[in-house]
């Protein structure tokens, strides 16, 4: 276990945190007293509002952390890159058009999604496996969406009247650690000691309202079935009656009223009818969590089953499920026999997508065949140039076939179009090792590690090239301008947690 927070609070006697936050910092990660004291600065303490430029701050601390150190994050390319696509259409049709968004997955069978201060929005697996079509799907985005666009967890907090940021944050942090996981809110909302903070964990009605309002809006902006998001809900408060006092934590964070969903409903009565198509890539996202779940063997037998049996909504989806559960399997030569029947399906089709041509590499790469997955891959970034998950397997593809050079001209133009991406630096540095140039490669593994907060170990990082003896006089130049930088902003924490 890592003996790191997931969260890192402000210094706060514990008597000072929610205990929805205790309780979530129970799911596995031990909580140091001397821990959690790197958020960024928060200004005078007297102010009661929380800045977009704070809001970004503090929601970049909290998910660096969900990515280093929470064990349900969804470390899955394909998986972001859907997300992330599908949310973008939303936010491009939503209040705040040119917003700063980031959609993430949590490994979670309970219907639960959240946002997050700064534009990060949670998604559990378990949300886009309940979802039955991509416009349900899109109908809670837009609404997470629309809580980011209308600041309401911000102004949820400023209405508390707390007298310091920390206080605050402190709060803030409590309903989102509530939000993120079903079994730890229940736990705390159960609670006698909890009652008193419940009623802080829950959007007031007015802003749900908004967020119903102003996601309705994205949704049928962004050409989705406007009737998915009153759908969708109408079924979830439906569970709730089923499951009484277990209700999904969705339920408990986005109270559900009959007005609400009657509002939902009513304004999609309205709307001209429009006929929408699910996207290829909802089905296969939905098949490829699927064939994660259970055994391998057991996900091989769902999936054989479905298209015995014809019950399937995309033969597509299934066979690409039966795929990956055969390739989770390790029987490869049955994947191998799969992946040319779905290939030639998506051929007859006329059907493309990013994770048709991963999964094909994927079966190469697993055959010993690196030169097919590199010719798989190199073509299938340039159909699909947005899918970061074929870049990345392209550059591990450059590697794998023992092409460096060409692998360091294809990252460094990657670089130039996602300089925040630190998978990429993770890869240069990888190569730039491969190379022999120990310089370059800490320099690399100095951004990889800035760029997740990790500031320290950057710090380490630049240290370590200075004393490669491989640099040049510019090259030294550059690492000790980066590495004074660094360290000011080392510095500049240290003086905010004082």
């Amino acid at each position: 276990m890592n003996p790191r927070p997931f969260l890192r609070l402000p210094a706060l006697p514990l008597p000072a945190v929610p205990l929805l936050l205790a309780a979530f910092l129970g799911m596995g990660v031990l909580w140091p007293a001397q821990a959690a004291d790197e958020l960024p600065d928060l200004g005078e303490s007297a102010r009661v509002d929380l800045s977009p430029q704070i809001e970004r701050r503090i929601g970049e601390s909290i998910m660096n952390d969900i990515r280093l150190y929470e064990p349900t994050y969804v470390d899955d390319a394909e998986i972001s890159d859907y997300l992330n696509r599908l949310g973008g259409r939303l936010v491009a049709a939503s209040a705040n058009p040119t917003g700063d968004f980031l959609f993430f997955a949590i490994n979670d069978s309970a219907v639960n999604a959240f946002a997050m201060f700064g534009g990060f929005i949670g998604v559990n697996t378990g949300t886009l496996l309940t979802a039955q079509t991509e416009s349900e799907l899109a109908g809670v985005l837009a609404h997470e969406i629309s809580h980011v666009t209308q600041s309401h967890l911000a102004r949820q907090i400023a209405k508390q009247k707390q007298n310091s940021i920390a206080s605050m944050i402190t709060m803030a942090i409590g309903i989102l650690a509530a939000r993120s996981n079903s079994q730890v809110a229940g736990a705390a909302i159960a609670s006698a000691q909890a009652g008193s903070i419940q009623a802080q964990l829950a959007y007031t009605r007015d802003f749900e309202r908004e967020a119903d309002r102003f996601g309705y809006l994205a949704l049928e902006k962004a050409g989705f079935d406007v009737h998915g998001m009153g759908d969708f809900f109408e079924r979830l408060q439906k569970a709730g009656r089923v499951y009484d006092s277990n209700a999904p934590v969705y339920l408990r964070s986005h109270p559900l009223t009959v007005e609400r969903i009657s509002d939902m409903q009513n304004r999609a009565q309205n709307a001209p009818y429009r006929q929408v198509v699910d996207s290829l890539d909802f089905s296969l996202v939905r098949a490829k969590l699927r064939a994660q779940q259970g055994t391998p063997r057991e996900a091989v037998t769902d999936f054989e089953s479905q298209l015995a049996e014809k019950k399937y909504a995309s033969e597509l989806a299934a066979r690409y499920g039966l795929t990956r559960a055969l390739l989770r399997n390790r029987d490869l030569a049955g994947a191998q026999r799969e992946m040319a029947q779905l290939n030639a399906l998506a051929k007859t089709q006329k059907s493309a997508s990013p994770l048709l041509a991963g999964l094909a590499g994927e079966i190469r790469s697993a055959a010993g065949d690196a030169p097919g997955a590199l010719v798989i891959y190199r073509d299938a970034q340039l159909r699909f140039p947005q899918a970061r998950s074929l870049l990345y397997a392209y550059g591990e593809a450059l590697f794998a076939n023992q092409q460096y050079d060409l692998a360091m001209r294809f990252l460094d133009a990657q670089l130039q179009l996602y300089p925040s991406d630190f998978k990429l630096y993770q890869l240069q540095a990888k190569t730039w090792a491969a190379l022999g140039r120990r310089l370059q490669q800490h320099r690399a593994l100095a951004e990889f590690y800035a760029l997740q907060g990790e500031l320290g170990q950057a710090v380490e990082q630049l240290q370590i090239a200075q004393r490669a003896g491989d640099g040049d006089f510019f090259e030294l130049s550059v690492v000790d301008a980066r590495l004074r930088e660094l360290r000011r902003q080392q510095a500049e924490e240290a003086k905010r947690r004082n």
